[in-house]
């Protein structure tokens, strides 16, 4: 039996991570040339760690399946990444970080970990600055800085709209030197479907090339899944069209428990759906709900140009409800208030599901330049998708699936409940609870990658020196294969006459809702039924084209349609046994007077970790209680 240590060090908080360090194990030099390790996933995350062990001196294997590292979907995260440098000097600090995160996430994230999260923050903007990262910079050329939701100092770092894809760039370009130095290879184009476990340890894994259909095995002494979140569970949703949950799921599969999978972030700013024949949906910056206003009409129904409807008759809700904050309030809230203004009948554009996101006032102020200086790509990326100037009328916009702060359960040390197994990045529940703070998912992929894995897999390795090297001829690289192929080929045999894509769609559907923005028992168990009798539908009528030895998409969609038809129940199971809301898990039975989050600390003050027990059986849930030390654990405000 599996038993949650989550090894947390003792000591202050402020010290643990530094205790920490100092009492780890260490890899010589001359050690480290001699141990191989896996990294499924070139994100910021994955990018970083790879580049990071790879400058250690370790054999690193880094797989993704895009053409290159580059187009990893951290490419695009937008608005910025936190860090307590305080160069505004308005007072922040690590612990003013750690506070704003544990707060926002509805005091629901292991204490530890955010406060370490905040810890190496500040490192990894001269980490960046270091590779040259084009920060925006002041006129006397000071890195500057801006405000993101649910704080009230100004601490985001920023490139314009592109961020991410500044991020990416620079932690590509450390990951390719080392592949220039011979301790990184590069194997692009390829589809982790198994992890292979040996002696109760991760020790390899088996892919499938893309390109040419072939079954590959790798062998290692540690495994990183750096493979980010499930947030396409809702098909519609910020996340790029490949991204799933599938090589989590594999982990869940093989015993690595899966923490929070109800916890799953709503975006309150993106273009609203179009048509029915979407793939996917795009994100509007949070950054800019600094110089943006969100407002609705008054009145119910009103269908004037927003130009036309006078100041007096515009109702700017989250300045009226959250005045301490306004627009600037955490992602679950604004979508919850969006949502809500909408279905009350004042939602405006042709659908009524979207309210208005206003850069008037702002443009009188700072001028038109000013606002095309902060936001430019991002007001451009809106004009050629809807068409519209926003720089002349407002955005319109609605909340839409986007971040999952659920994920592989992980110790102090970012490993799984498989030794040698390690989750990082989005890939893992650690930091953020049930809500995370924009501008905080590129800090936690750039931590864990650059400053917090190279230090805890060094103490899992120091004993793993010894171990035999495993051959890919072994008998568990046989078993894992099989595995994979006997998947694939219960895949293709069904031969029916409907798409993955038309399933994926469907389910897609019934998570948003069932499990979207709002929760509720009837509809939760609604959603199970659903799910199960979708699955059923799609083992007797899926349509795969194509043969498996050769470059098939229609087969790689329906390997993630099946994957996310688990993790669909895995998360509707969760939300059913958490009988509270907290941050972005809203249960209809459990909210205030005034209509927000009820949470029940007596009785759910724990990350639910949900262990595998087979195909469409009940997950045994184990717990793992949360404890403040540092922080009052209170009703969360924003008002």
């Amino acid at each position: 039996m599996t038993i949650l240590n989550s090894k947390i060090p003792q000591g202050s908080l402020s010290q643990k991570w530094t205790n920490h360090k100092n009492a780890m194990k260490l890899v010589s030099p001359a050690n480290k040339k001699k141990l191989d390790i896996i990294m499924v996933g070139t994100g910021v995350a994955g990018a970083s760690a790879a580049a990071s062990l790879g400058e250690l001196g370790y054999n690193v294997k880094v797989f993704c399946y895009q053409d290159s590292p580059r187009r990893a979907h951290s490419v695009a995260a937008q608005g910025g990444i936190n860090a307590a440098k305080n160069y505004r000097n308005d007072n922040d600090s690590n612990y003013r970080l750690f506070h704003d995160m544990i707060k926002g996430g509805d005091f629901r994230a292991r204490e530890a970990n955010v406060y370490r999260a905040a810890e190496v923050s500040n490192a990894i903007i001269d980490q960046l600055v270091a590779q040259g990262v084009p920060f925006a910079r002041e006129y006397g050329g000071h890195l500057t800085t801006r405000s993101f939701g649910g704080v009230q100092v100004s601490r985001t770092f920023y490139a314009s709209g592109i961020t991410g894809q500044q991020v990416l760039l620079g932690s590509y370009a450390a990951l390719k030197r080392q592949a220039a130095k011979g301790s990184v290879e590069m194997y692009e184009r390829r589809q982790m479907l198994e992890i292979v476990v040996k002696d109760g340890k991760a020790r390899g894994i088996v892919c499938r090339n893309l390109v040419t259909g072939q079954m590959e095995r790798y062998s290692a002494n540690a495994v990183v899944l750096a493979t980010g979140g499930y947030g396409t569970i809702f098909f519609l949703s910020t996340l790029a069209v490949n991204s799933s949950g599938a090589a989590a799921y594999a982990a869940y599969k093989k015993g690595a428990f899966f923490a929070n999978p109800s916890f799953i972030q709503i975006h309150p700013s993106c273009i609203p759906q179009m048509n029915e024949y979407q793939s996917k949906l795009t994100l509007m910056s949070e950054s800019l709900r600094n110089d943006g206003r969100v407002w609705v009409p008054k009145d119910k129904g009103d269908k004037r140009s927003p130009d036309q409807i006078p100041e007096e008759e515009r109702d700017y809700y989250l300045e009226r409800r959250y005045p301490a904050f306004g627009n600037l309030v955490p992602r679950d809230i604004a979508s919850r208030a969006a949502k809500e203004r909408c279905d009350a009948g004042y939602g405006v554009g042709e659908t009524g599901f979207a309210v208005y996101l206003d850069f008037s006032d702002a443009i009188k102020a700072q001028g038109e330049k000013m606002i095309k200086n902060k936001y430019g790509n991002l007001f451009d990326l809106y004009g050629k998708i809807t068409g519209e100037d926003p720089y002349k009328v407002p955005m319109k916009i609605y909340p839409a699936g986007h971040y999952t702060m659920g994920g592989l359960w992980v110790d102090y040390n970012l490993m799984t409940t498989i030794p040698g197994l390690f989750a990082i990045g989005e890939a893992n529940f650690s930091d953020h609870g049930a809500n995370r703070l924009g501008a905080s998912s590129l800090m936690q992929g750039c931590g864990d990658g650059y400053f917090i894995l190279p230090y805890t897999i060094g103490n899992y390795l120091a004993d793993e020196i010894k171990t035999k090297k495993l051959t890919t001829d072994d008998q568990a690289f046989d078993i894992a294969e099989k595995e994979a192929k006997e998947r694939i080929q219960r895949l293709m045999n069904i031969k029916g006459n409907t798409s993955a894509l038309a399933f994926h769609r469907a389910l897609g559907k019934i998570m948003w809702d069932h499990a979207g923005m709002t929760r509720s028992e009837e509809g939760i168990k609604e959603g199970l039924k659903k799910v199960d009798d979708l699955e059923d539908r799609f083992y007797k009528d899926l349509k795969i084209t194509g043969t498996t030895d050769s470059m098939n998409q229609p087969m790689e969609r329906a390997l993630r349609v099946a994957a996310n038809f688990e993790i669909s129940r895995l998360m509707l199971r969760d939300a059913m046994n958490r009988k509270e809301s907290c941050g972005a898990h809203f249960r209809e039975e459990h909210q205030t007077e005034e209509g927000e989050t009820l949470r029940n600390d007596r009785d759910y003050s724990y990350v639910a970790a949900w262990e595998y027990l087979g195909e469409r059986k009940e997950p045994k849930l184990h717990k793992e209680e949360l404890k403040f030390e540092a922080v009052e654990v209170s009703q969360r405000s924003y008002k």
